[in-house]
């Protein structure tokens, strides 16, 4: 089955100019649905696979025009009402991150959903539909012609509403919500996707993500997290709050490639040599091997692949010397 395989992707590669690296991953797919149909899947099976590669295929074709675009995935309950504050709180979050500049990635529906693509624009808002026979189509405020998506699956929505995105926000809300906050947290602390700041959201005085900091202390009471962990995530009870945490977030930090054994950072201010033996002191669990080095405004450093909280504590560190 190779031959006409080949014989395929010679073709297409006359027409395209496919890169080795495309190919290779072109030749993985023709080669999986070939092994599938004579394997005769159950047509069920096919249909999830199919649905799920084109929801993923239809995202990326969406979110490719605005690839150089920073982003903010707002998560919260599509249960709140105009009247309720922390509508009108999205609405001001949405309207502050496109005043920078950002754009706003949402489930686009109602809610906080449609507070925060109101805020942000239909310019500025991505919307990523859940399709459900209960709820709900797309907002007034999101371009359903240009700007936005339906899935099926739940778990396509959210690879497409958190794999591009820079930062993350959550509002009050229910079980959608909470799915979604715990499923970012999970690729955060995994390094299933990169670093990026997570603010939790409420209006002043209120006591949600108090009360949902209680059950997180009965995880770390119980030893099933680590009270490091709470670095990955900040309260704010203030539009002005939540943006500075996530504007600090970058204020010297730029991204990362993780290689094997090594990261490398990029940053806007790189250090002097007393702060490389001050990192040294401060991370150990980077600082064996080759340690701290610096190329250009590349920080660079040993990593085992496991401690993305204290990869987190490290950036905070580095956010701190343009102060």
């Amino acid at each position: 089955m190779s031959d006409p395989i080949d014989a395929f992707l010679r073709e297409l590669d006359d027409e395209t100019h496919q890169s080795p690296e495309r190919r290779a991953i072109l030749r993985e797919l023709v080669t999986r649905i070939v092994e599938l149909a004579q394997l005769e899947a159950d047509t069920a099976d096919l249909r999830i696979a199919s649905t799920a590669l084109n929801e993923l295929l239809e995202a990326s074709t969406l979110f490719a025009a605005w690839r150089d675009k920073a982003k903010v995935t707002v998560f919260g309950s599509a249960r709140t009402k105009p009247d309720d504050p922390l509508y009108e709180m999205a609405r001001a979050f949405g309207e502050a991150t496109a005043a920078r500049g950002w754009m706003t990635v949402s489930g686009a529906g109602p809610g906080i959903m449609e507070a925060s693509s109101k805020g942000s624009g239909k310019d500025n808002t991505l919307g990523v539909n859940i399709e459900l026979p209960f709820e709900q189509g797309a907002n007034e405020f999101i371009d359903v012609d240009e700007m936005h998506v339906a899935m099926k699956f739940f778990f396509t929505r959210k690879v497409a509403m958190t794999r591009a995105s820079h930062a993350f926000v959550a509002f009050p809300g229910g079980v959608g919500t909470m799915d979604e906050l715990f499923e970012i947290l999970t690729l955060v602390h995994t390094g299933k996707t990169n670093p990026a700041p997570i603010v939790l959201v409420d209006v002043p005085g209120g006591t949600f993500w108090d009360r949902w900091l209680d059950f997180v202390q009965v995880l770390i009471s119980n030893g099933y997290i680590d009270d490091l962990d709470t670095c990955l995530f900040a309260v704010c009870t203030s539009v002005q709050a939540a943006m500075q945490e996530i504007e600090g977030f970058y204020r010297n930090y730029r991204s990362i490639v993780v290689a094997p054994g090594r990261v490398h950072m990029l940053l806007h201010h790189v250090p002097d040599v007393q702060k490389l033996i001050e990192l040294n002191s401060k991370f150990p669990h980077f600082s064996g091997g080759r340690g701290f080095a610096l190329d250009g405004d590349v920080l660079s450093f040993d990593f085992d692949g496991r401690n993305y909280v204290r990869l987190r504590l490290l950036i905070n560190e580095v956010n701190g010397w343009s102060n």
